[in-house]
């Protein structure tokens, strides 16, 4: 698949086609500027707007129906924001909707799913007209004597383009039967905005049916319906950039780009290794099977069990061994364009066919059974709609002529919802407004929406519902009226609460990243509220989320980023997962497989405790900064490079419960004894607010004004020196030096008090004892850790801690915690390069009193040696003169 060309073509086609759905808005007045009158000459037959040509547009019938219905929608939208704001929602619609059916139609024709199999884009000869345009007839559209009669006029006129546009517009109603939730009726104002061509070869047709090769779509000659994935993402990707450079400005992230600044594409053997390991494993437990297990490429096998978790594990896969291929639940809550969930199709055809079903049958009952998704975009809901037909179409040739359920559902709120509509609900009233009331700006929260419907009240809902839909005649007319109401946009917030409320046997998602400081007011309160224990990112809230939509002893599998493995604000979270579910397995990825990113982790759970677990890890990276390629990441999982196995339980035997399945069990039970808290104080330092304001090297000032070897904060108050030693970090290096700058502390400090009130990130914490000597390091690091003796009169900074009150245990202290023995137990702690002194004062501290003295005798010389060194050059405030001098 050539991924250069769709992002290309997808990135171009998005422009392209807001350009071209714009312009035909503009002539007809309605412009990023407002919304011009028609003419005065117009009458209720034919409309003219200006155009700034002799001749003025005209629009007449149908069009100014659905004109009036383009214009009516951006001034709703526009009620809920501003003209411009609804503007753009609408061209971005219209062209994103285009976008969908065009690509659909595409993988249809070149997969031979069309109903009357005629290619509508394209000639399976090659030549430039499309087959619908050469033989229109054999297409097997329902056309009146007077649609064939302007057919014939058309391609007699060789008007072929105005030919093509009504017999593609004609085409996609006749998919509406067979898929509607993509190919929405178009007699509405998209129909009116299409602006489509296959002559034109700088047009969005002949740019996909040549840019992109035929083959990336054919899923007989390799192709995969995955590619609507990536055409979905590459269309996202300039409005990502435009997000994330909004955010650069402290704009938060709005609802409406929530999608597209949260999805990443899953690479396709990450999906492989979750659906396999959590749905594949579910029936495999239960139902032993080598040739499907031989099948699943990415299945990692179990490690060898203790007896009592063996005796646990044998009355859990009895239940297993109860399901029946048609019980089993599997929902994506943040399914994108339906990557994970048509792969889980392919894994949930092979149960079904090893339990005796025909490939038809099984199609069938996958789509009403087995398969649910949640998004909150729009667009790629009906993506992954369409993804998740197609593979049942790949199994069961009928299965598009059929009405089938197909539970995929963008997730709509109720904003602006008349409750009075609800009146014809009769008793169930209440249950619709409660069902009004949770779905307000649902888009903002998605699948991590906790509602508080039952399932019970939403069946008696739906039982109302049924005798609505039943009803032959209606008392009035506005009874009829909400009814339609009640069908329309009740009952698609009714199923989508069904989703939500209903417990699964599977969850498998990649959810969307964002942080807490991206989050606009409502998200970040929902947060606070709902999440308390994983609200610092929206992935590991859906995290939490999704455990809880799991039956009990359920499989949970998710890509995230690891923060939560390590990092203090999500210890209760981990504490949590420790105690009440079980990690099966784990692939630590490091960085590389969304490109340049941050880490990611993916996992499998099961909903149920399991802390005795012998849960098997797989460590797929070298260097945590190192970004690796996702091929090479795949290699190594082959490889099973870093392969542990770990119980959980030992997590909590080391402080702050870090995932550090690496670190073996004669490690772990070192954090038994003695730590550096016992024996010392890690501290931080101050933080200036300002450093280029406050700060200085030692060779920018007069070294007359610089006050060096003072004990404590309270003697520089006698104001005879404004600059004092500071430490700031610096680059690794281990026993002495790093020593360069100075902070301003004339008058007590005076200006930097007055600057931290109240300023961001502004501390002067531990300022009593910031003198004294210590041992310092560099907090953040771009390798390892690395500790320095820092004499009195050097003041401890946020940047540069230190640990204080070692007295006797200095040397000693200063020598164990530059071995490689501390930086493994470091690393265990918190392996995010960033050495906060809650991950020193954590680590083990073993003392031999054997080996203690020439320990010190050996920092001793280390130190010396480094402090000559240092002192050699004029970058120091002791220089004295050259080495080689």
């Amino acid at each position: 698949m050539n991924k250069t060309a769709i992002r290309n073509f997808a990135i171009w086609a998005r422009n392209k086609l807001i350009a071209d759905v714009s312009y035909k808005a503009g002539l007809m007045g309605i412009t990023s500027e407002g919304i011009s009158d028609a003419l005065f000459q117009s009458t209720l037959d034919v409309e003219f707007y200006d155009i700034g040509t002799a001749e003025p547009y005209a629009i007449r019938g149908e069009e100014i129906k659905q004109r009036k219905g383009l214009v009516d929608i951006i001034r709703q939208k526009e009620k809920e924001s501003d003209y411009a704001t609804a503007y753009s929602s609408v061209i971005e619609e219209v062209a994103y909707t285009w976008f969908n059916r065009l690509i659909a139609v595409r993988f249809m024709e070149v997969n031979d799913y069309m109903p009357a199999h005629i290619r509508v884009l394209s000639s399976e000869t090659g030549k430039l007209e499309p087959d619908i345009v050469t033989t229109p007839f054999d297409a097997d559209l329902e056309l009146s004597e007077s649609e064939k009669q302007q057919i014939i006029e058309l391609k007699n006129d060789n008007k072929l383009d105005e030919c093509f546009r009504m017999l593609f517009i004609m085409q996609c109603n006749t998919l509406h039967s067979m898929l509607p939730r993509l190919f929405e009726n178009t007699s509405d104002y998209s129909e009116l905005l299409l602006n489509v061509s296959f002559v034109d070869q700088d047009g969005v047709i002949y740019h996909l049916v040549h840019d992109i090769e035929e083959d990336d779509f054919n899923i007989e000659k390799g192709g995969q319906v995955e590619i609507i994935g990536w055409l979905y993402q590459y269309y996202n990707a300039e409005l990502k950039d435009e997000t994330f450079a909004l955010l650069k400005n402290n704009v938060k992230v709005t609802k409406e780009r929530i999608p597209s600044a949260t999805q990443l594409f899953t690479p396709d053997w990450i999906v492989r290794y979750m659906v396999e390991n959590s749905l594949g494993r579910l029936w495999l437990e239960g139902h032993p099977n080598d040739t499907l297990k031989s099948g699943w490429k990415y299945y990692l096998n179990e490690a060898e069990q203790e007896a009592d978790v063996k005796a646990q594990l044998e009355e859990i896969r009895k239940e297993y061994a109860k399901l029946t291929p048609g019980d089993i639940k599997v929902i994506d809550p943040c399914m994108g364009s339906g990557h994970i969930l048509v792969y889980a199709f392919d894994v949930l055809m092979q149960i079904y066919e090893s339990a005796g079903y025909t490939q038809r049958d099984a199609a069938r009952s996958i789509l009403e059974n087995n398969l649910f998704g949640l998004d909150i975009d729009e667009r790629a809901a009906q993506l992954a709609y369409f993804a998740v037909l197609m593979k049942a179409r790949q199994y069961n040739r009928r299965i598009l002529s059929d009405y089938v359920i197909c539970n995929v559902y963008a997730i709509r709120e109720s904003n602006g919802f008349d409750k009075s509509v609800l009146e014809c609900l009769g008793d169930a009233r209440i249950i619709g407004e409660k069902l009004i009331d949770v779905f307000e700006d649902a888009k903002e929260y998605g699948s991590i929406l906790n509602i508080d419907i039952t399932r019970d009240e939403l069946g008696t809902l739906e039982q109302k519902v049924e005798e609505l839909r039943n009803k032959t005649s209606y008392e009035n007319m506005f009874d009829a009226i909400n009814s339609e109401v009640i069908f329309n946009q009740v009952v698609p917030m009714m199923l989508q609460a069904k989703l939500m409320v209903q417990k699964y046997d599977v969850v498998v998602t990649n959810p969307p990243y964002m942080g807490s400081n991206n989050m606009n007011n409502k998200l970040s309160e929902y947060a606070k509220k709902e999440y308390p224990d994983t609200k610092s990112d929206l992935s590991t809230m859906f995290m939490q989320k999704t455990m809880h939509m799991c039956k009990k002893h359920g499989n949970m599998a998710m890509i995230n980023i690891p923060v939560w493995m390590f990092i203090s604000s999500y210890e209760q979270l981990r504490y949590s997962i420790i105690e009440k579910y079980t990690v099966t397995n784990m692939l630590h990825l490091g960085r590389g497989i969304f490109g340049s990113d941050f880490g990611t982790t993916a996992f499998v759970f099961r909903n149920g405790a399991g802390s005795l677990y012998k849960g098997t890890y797989l460590r797929l990276f070298n260097k945590t900064v190192e970004v690796v390629t996702v091929e090479t990441k795949e290699m190594w999982f082959f490889e099973r490079k870093g392969l542990n196995v770990a119980k959980q339980v030992d997590f909590e035997r080391i402080p702050g419960a870090p995932f550090a399945y690496w670190a073996g069990n004669e490690y772990i039970s070192k954090f038994d004894g003695l730590k550096i808290k016992d024996v010392g104080a890690p501290k931080s330092g101050m933080s200036t607010t300002d450093n280029n304001r406050f700060l200085r090297r030692w060779h920018e000032v007069d070294y007359s004004n610089i006050g060096f070897g003072y004990s404590s904060i309270e003697q520089t108050s006698d104001k005879k020196y404004r600059w004092f030693p500071f430490s700031k970090g610096g680059d690794f290096r281990r026993w002495y030096g790093n020593n360069e700058y100075l902070f301003n502390w004339y008058n007590d400090g005076e200006d930097i008090r007055k600057a931290v009130v109240g300023a961001t990130g502004g501390r002067l914490v531990n300022i009593d004892i910031g003198f004294n000597e210590s041992l310092t390091w560099t907090k953040i690091s771009s390798s390892k850790i690395s500790f320095r003796y820092k004499p009195k009169g050097i003041m401890a900074s946020d940047a540069g801690p230190g640990v204080f009150n070692l007295s006797d245990n200095m040397m000693y202290a200063l020598g164990y915690l530059n071995t490689n023995t501390a930086q493994f137990g470091a690393d265990i702690i918190n392996p995010t390069l960033n050495y906060v002194p809650g991950t020193v004062e954590s680590l083990p501290f073993v003392i031999d009193e054997n080996k203690k003295h020439l320990v010190e005798e050996k920092t001793k010389d280390n130190l010396e040696i480094s402090k000559d060194d240092w002192d050699s050059f004029e970058t120091s405030w002791d220089f004295k003169k050259h080495p080689l001098i």
